[in-house]
């Protein structure tokens, strides 16, 4: 999927009508987490207009700031992402005292070890990486990655198209844990991904929900937010988060140092934190929502669906990458091998 992007050009004219100079916001997040209708809600009400484009990995987004004059106000990294760039001085610190609704989060929310105290981000959404399947071609239900090297799919395996999320499933299938820092583990990971591309049909990040609900694909990994989301077209696709763990991610908003609408950055926050915004963010996007209040106000088959709000044993073994410091340089050294390797 390409980037989009939406301006709301009547917001304009109505502060232009006012006498007022026309407010902005440009959010730069991952595709598929803010539903479009979200923003909508949040022009009207505000009167801002919002630019709005999309990524589809934290390496992407990263790349865009480390290279500078990104333009974007608001963007949402991942919980490694967040360490990542606050080391680079590329975040603002946050003033709480501008985002009241920051009281709603979910107590484990408010004690993320990635970035105590909320001081470079708020979370917004929470959610796994496993894979997903289509019943009508894969008749036993896999439990394990290794489904994803099995030679009977061949050319109907879809990988995502994300460095650190293809590497959970080839350091787990080995029996390393996701995020491992150690140079032995980190090489057997990459030349289980490099034996891999013999059965895969390739790599991708944006679609592949829907590629495993066509059939075009037997077996996808995936985030579970997206699978969740074309679940509900078609009941055939399930979600697996692997026996090996698979991983738990959070993703929320940051404001970059180099952000000119820095008020109207923290008007989205707050906004996105009020219970009844974040339940309906929640609902469309179907992700796990770090409100509490939220929960409650979300239909029964979002609230009780597993792939968006999985059994707690589930959890306990998923998990959770941090910044791999030093050890990225042999992340992207092996994913170079991997994405050229014949």
């Amino acid at each position: 999927m390409k980037n989009w992007r939406i301006l709301f050009a009547s917001a304009s004219l109505v502060a232009i009508a006012s006498g007022a100079s026309a407010a902005e916001l440009n959010i730069y997040a991952w595709s598929g987490e803010v539903p479009q209708e979200i923003v909508d809600d949040f022009a009207k009400e505000t009167g801002i207009t919002v630019t709005f484009d999309t990524y589809d990995s934290n390496e992407t987004m990263m790349a865009k700031l480390s290279a500078g004059a990104s333009g974007y106000d608001l963007i949402e990294p991942s919980q490694y992402t967040v360490q990542v760039l606050a080391k680079q001085g590329l975040l603002q610190e946050l003033d709480h005292a501008k985002i009241p609704n920051i009281g709603n989060l979910g107590a484990p929310f408010k004690a993320v070890s990635y970035d105590p105290g909320q001081k470079w981000s708020v979370p917004y959404i929470w959610g796994t990486t496993g894979f997903a399947y289509n019943e009508d071609c894969v008749k036993t239900p896999p439990t394990s990655w290794k489904a994803l090297w099995d030679p009977q799919y061949e050319g109907r395996i879809y990988m995502l198209d994300n460095m650190l999320a293809a590497y959970i499933a080839g350091l787990q299938v080995n029996g390393f844990k996701a995020g491992t820092t150690k140079p032995e583990e980190i090489e057997k990971a990459t030349q289980s991904l490099i034996e891999q591309k013999k059965v895969l049909g390739g790599y991708n990040s944006t679609n592949f929900g829907d590629l495993v609900a066509s059939g075009e694909a037997c077996i996808v990994q995936g985030w579970n937010g997206s699978v969740a989301q074309v679940m509900v077209s078609n009941p055939k696709v399930k979600y697996v988060i692997p026996d090996e763990g698979g991983s738990m991610w959070i993703d929320g908003f940051a404001i970059p140092t180099s952000a000119k609408n820095v008020e109207e950055a923290y008007k989205f926050i707050d906004y996105i934190m009020r219970p009844d915004v974040a339940a309906k963010a929640a609902d469309l996007s179907k992700s796990a929502t770090v409100i509490d209040k939220a929960k409650a106000l979300l239909p029964k088959e979002t609230a009780e669906n597993a792939a968006i709000y999985p059994p707690e044993d589930k959890l306990m073994k998923a998990d959770f990458i941090l910044d791999v410091g030093d050890a990225t340089k042999l992340y992207q050294d092996g994913w170079t091998k991997v994405k050229t390797a014949q």
